[in-house]
């Protein structure tokens, strides 16, 4: 049984990393980032935290609204007087029953500026939080992309320890049987053994890293990753030089772009502090009803309903709050100043990340090509060796050196084409291009500006725009 399992798992390996033509139905990377764009959770996440965010526009712009409160209460109350009481025509037993009935309407006519500043500090924070998620999608993507090369490459390595396990048995079984006929020595044989056992060490934990990219790769994709297709690097979605990549995520970076709407949302929030140190004018207006209800004659009060209408305007002038506003416009003026060294440090992180990406991308280029040529030189050496190994002018341990550096290029050409193209996915996304439209991915599209537009000019509802 654990043979048989052992070669199911190669033929899944072989399966997806054949050379030969794959099936329709083998998944593709673009296909793959299809499937993280709708199925991640982490991107989804991101998603309901931007319409969060949009509520509070509309909690800003309650401010211009008015607020209407309706108040009520009634009492009832019972006494009992002693039968000896000398107050002529007083009843033995009182009872009394009020009510009170009213809706006050309170508008706010001038606050200084504060919510005209706060709805603008709103806004800029949506803005600020698209720009995040567009960031986060494109990490994701990002990410989707080299799960989906670790797993071809790890599947690829797993097939050549395998393949390098196989040589390796033959040739500690060639020893052995040299070794029995006497053309041979028992170091020859104890070296192929040697290697063999390594072989098999290194082939557990192959298939031990292929699993672990599977499952990293279902984390991130959200689904099992089958037959894989090779992927080509986006060469043609790449800026032409270094220069050009730097200036371009310069300007529309999603990272910068957040950090620059930040920067408004804090001068808004600035100017919405130094607003509560202005005057403040609010007009109220309310309608109430009074209810009273007693025995005939006590007390000389007259029962019945009183109904009475009021309205009139409140001006407010701040003088001093004990240091509070002028702490507070302080306090919002160095989140300003943060904000704005954060544009910077936005800055110096894209950068970075595009020379680091650009970098990559040209030493896998190169990597690639040498890699080949020592592949093919290495298959060379291996067999020129072992023909000489046969005539007796190599050693065993000749021949396990030479398939050795063989495998070892092989394994550094998976890497290395692996590398070259995530590298391109990197530039793209260092400098904010790895989106939906460019892939063209065959996905629909998630469009925060329709929630947006749904809740900001809200005035009451307790539902969501998709009925929750």
């Amino acid at each position: 049984m654990p043979s048989l399992r052992k070669s199911l798992f190669s033929a899944v390996l072989v399966s997806a990393t054949a050379l030969s033509p794959l099936a329709a139905s083998a998944e593709t990377i673009l296909g793959a980032l299809s499937k993280a764009y709708q199925n991640n959770s982490s991107l989804n996440s991101a998603r309901a935290g931007v319409r969060v965010t949009d509520e509070g526009v509309a909690i800003a712009k309650s401010g211009w609204r008015p607020t209407i409160t309706g108040s009520a209460d009634i009492d009832y109350s019972s006494s009992h007087f002693d039968a000896r009481s000398n107050v002529p025509g007083l009843n033995r037993s009182f009872a009394l029953t009020t009510g009170n009935f009213g809706v006050q309407i309170d508008q706010t006519l001038f606050d200084g500026f504060q919510t005209k500043n706060n709805v603008a500090a709103a806004e800029s924070r949506v803005r600020a939080s698209v720009e995040s998620l567009r960031n986060t999608e494109e990490n994701i993507l990002f990410n989707a992309a080299s799960a989906y090369m670790d797993v071809i490459r790890d599947r690829q390595v797993a097939v050549l320890t395998e393949q390098n396990l196989q040589f390796l048995t033959e040739q500690a079984r060639a020893a052995r049987s040299r070794f029995e006929v006497g053309e041979g020595t028992r170091t020859d044989v104890a070296q192929a053994d040697a290697e063999r056992s390594s072989a098999v060490a290194e082939l557990a934990a192959a298939r031990a890293q292929a699993l672990a990219s599977a499952a990293t790769y279902r984390q991130i994709v959200g689904d099992e990753p089958g037959k894989l297709r090779a992927a080509s690097p986006l060469s043609k979605l790449l800026p032409r030089n270094l220069d050009a990549a730097v200036a371009i995520a310069s300007s529309e970076h999603p990272a910068i772009l957040a950090t620059q709407h930040l920067v408004d949302a804090a001068a808004f929030s600035v100017k919405s502090a130094e607003g509560a140190l202005l005057p403040q004018l609010s007009a109220s207006a309310g309608v109430s009803s009074a209810y009273r209800n007693t025995v005939p004659g006590v007390f000389g009060e007259s029962d019945g309903t009183t109904n009475s209408a009021s309205i009139g305007a409140t001006l407010t002038v701040p003088i001093y709050s004990g240091g509070r506003n002028s702490a507070t416009v302080r306090q919002n003026k160095e989140s300003l100043g943060q904000a704005r060294i954060e544009v910077d440090v936005s800055r110096d992180t894209v950068r970075q990340a595009v020379t680091s990406a650009w970098t990559q991308y040209t030493a896998a280029q190169q990597t690639v090509v040498a890699n080949r040529q020592v592949i093919a030189a290495a298959q060379l050496a291996l067999s020129g060796v072992i023909e000489e190994r046969n005539v007796g002018q190599r050693t065993t341990l000749d021949v396990l050196n030479a398939q050795a550096t063989l495998i070892t290029a092989k394994i550094n050409q998976a890497s290395s084409e692996r590398d070259l193209v995530v590298a391109s996915y990197a530039i793209l996304s260092a400098i904010g291009h790895l989106s939906v439209d460019r892939l063209a991915l065959q996905v629909t599209k998630y469009r925060p500006e329709e929630h947006y537009n749904a809740v900001k000019d809200k005035w009451i509802g307790l539902r969501t725009p998709d009925g929750r």
